[in-house]
């Protein structure tokens, strides 16, 4: 636990140096991220209305880009994923992501500003806490940007459904997956306009078989594109209405992504499994306090 709050700090103290702003955390909306997964509803009443608890505030980072040019957020996200994932070792119900999105950007800009990032986070866990790494047996490389990049077409050639796992298994240094495929994500990430069919998008793999670190890439900001891409997806467009009704007066392009912090943590200390980064941990299938 000290090294998974100094791990908040540094990012946060990181992101504030380059002009970030910090905004609070949204827990209940009436939008939420529809996720490309299927996961329980997870809803509550208010005032007869029927709100969500937060399974990502994407929309309210393209929303907060009409105030904003650069803003991250510690977001508790809840998500109610089937019982076998358990068995991972990486899965959660109740996790914390570090959000990230800047206005006018692309996918290379931030993924640019992540590499520095988690450099500079893993030198100043080196340098600064030391011991507690000696104590937990864990030896960190410090990774030497830019991460190799590979195509999601490449990979999944090469690999098969569990890429993941393989890639990170093989990896010594994060790698970075590139160009997913349009039906393997959500409808709010953007179509290249040089590649249809693939995304300006992103995945970063930690190396030594610890398994995703983030997501990310760049937004669908156009109304008509947003609402084709609904659609494509065969998705009820009134779930979305009250982002649509901003959308439709305009939002800014804009590219980002969400860093899970128990998954960092995980990876930093070098533990066999999620829920020892916690206090207390949301284990799925279990009764957790």
């Amino acid at each position: 636990m000290g090294i998974h709050s100094k791990i908040r700090k540094l990012f946060a103290d990181y992101l504030r140096s380059k002009g970030f702003i910090e905004l609070p955390p949204v827990i209940l909306s009436p939008i939420t991220d529809p996720l490309n997964h299927p996961t329980a509803a997870a809803q509550v009443k208010c005032y007869g209305k029927t709100y969500q608890l937060m399974q990502s505030m994407i929309f309210h980072k393209q929303i907060a880009m009409l105030y904003l040019d650069k803003i991250f957020v510690f977001s508790p996200n809840i998500r109610i994923e089937p019982s076998r994932l358990r068995r991972t070792g990486r899965h959660l119900f109740e996790f914390t992501q570090l959000d990230v999105e800047v206005r006018n950007a692309d996918r290379e800009e931030v993924m640019k500003l992540c590499e520095e990032m988690i450099v500079n986070v893993i030198k100043s866990i080196k340098r600064e806490d030391g011991d507690k790494l000696e104590f937990l047996k864990r030896r960190l490389i410090i990774p030497d940007p830019p991460f190799k990049r590979i195509t999601y077409k490449e990979v999944y050639k090469k690999y098969g459904k569990k890429f993941e796992i393989i890639v990170s298994k093989k990896a010594d240094a994060p790698v970075w997956i590139v160009d997913i495929p349009i039906d393997a994500r959500e409808f709010y990430d953007r179509e290249d306009p040089n590649n249809p069919g693939f995304l300006r998008d992103m995945d970063l793999i930690y190396p030594e078989g610890y398994g995703e670190a983030l997501s990310g890439g760049e937004r669908e900001y156009i109304y008509e594109r947003i609402l084709y891409r609904i659609r494509k997806k065969n998705m009820d467009i009134s779930r979305f209405k009250e982002y649509l009704r901003i959308a439709k007066k305009g939002l800014y392009p804009s590219a980002g992504f969400g860093l899970g912090i128990e998954r960092f943590t995980r990876f930093i200390c070098g533990l066999k499994r999620i829920e020892d980064t916690t206090l207390f941990p949301k284990i799925p299938g279990r009764l957790c306090l």
